[in-house]
């Protein structure tokens, strides 16, 4: 696995060697290049990006440990992926959370955790809905949280692993109909980046992933027609070429979110009047 060059200088108060984070230049993570033999765990791996992903790496030669609250469709993927292991379980139950970390990590590490369960609902202000609000947060967000809380300590003794965290563009600023889903990716990508900064001087690899349109159960409901729209097997790959490439930030497909990160660098006055435009809303 060729990895990212880092520095190694002694600690004052330990015999381990201590790592100091990547520099201004080249990657910003140790690149993900070889798979066989890495033990990766996809929280939301039923279908979607997480289903497509966990096909690619087994592909790869990973092997790849899939959770979701669906028994069935994670049966189904072991069952056409031979090796592969099913850990069904509800991601806003912090206390299943942790027992099946606790048994998937009594089996051996983790290399690489996805965490890549979502929930999505419009929502305008005209229909909010506190209920469906909570519910975007314990899934999208909280979800995230309880799998860290369980993984992270092992991850930290070890000095290794990688961390990655599916947020979207809708985080990058406020969108129509987004009032849900829109808050708890932005929450995920701050996230992310803050663990990036007290991670990576161990070792530990931290991304973000940032999709566009991806064609997924959850933007099937959608009633108007999505820009640069692809596949869940077109983000799979772009997403293993991210790692692979070191990326922190990993956004695809980049014809459309080169647009969306412009738009979060516009003032507020100019950005609002262009969501509005491209929108109609």
């Amino acid at each position: 696995m060729s990895t990212t060059p880092v520095v190694i200088e002694r600690s004052n108060d330990s015999d381990r060697p201590a790592v100091r984070a990547p520099g201004l230049f080249g990657p910003l993570n140790p690149r993900l290049v070889s798979w066989r033999g890495r033990r990766v765990w996809l929280v939301g791996a039923s279908s979607g990006i997480g289903a497509a992903t966990a096909h690619a790496l087994h592909a790869s030669g990973a092997q790849v440990l899939v959770s979701a609250r669906g028994r069935e469709a994670l049966q189904a993927f072991v069952d056409a992926h031979p090796g592969a292991q099913a850990w069904p379980m509800d991601v806003s139950d912090a206390e299943a959370v942790a027992l099946t970390a606790r048994q998937i990590l009594a089996q051996g590490p983790v290399d690489v955790m996805l965490y890549c369960a979502g929930h999505y609902r419009e929502m305008r202000a005209d229909a909010f809905d506190l209920d469906e609000l909570k519910k975007h947060l314990r899934i999208n967000y909280l979800g995230a949280l309880h799998v860290l809380h369980a993984l992270l300590p092992a991850m930290r003794a070890r000095g290794q692993g990688h961390l990655s965290l599916m947020s979207s563009v809708a985080g990058f600023r406020g969108l129509p109909k987004s009032l849900a889903y829109g808050p708890t990716k932005a929450a995920l990508t701050h996230l992310a980046e803050t663990l990036y900064l007290d991670l990576a001087p161990l070792g530990i690899g931290v991304s973000v992933v940032h999709p566009g349109f991806v064609q997924t159960p959850l933007t099937a409901q959608n009633a108007f027609d999505m820009p640069a729209l692809i596949s869940p097997e077109q983000a799979a790959e772009s997403l293993l070429t991210g790692w692979a490439h070191g990326e922190f930030d990993i956004h695809f497909p980049k014809r459309f979110t080169r647009w969306m990160k412009l738009l979060r660098l516009l003032p507020y006055r100019l950005s609002f009047a262009a969501v509005r435009r491209a929108t109609g809303l």
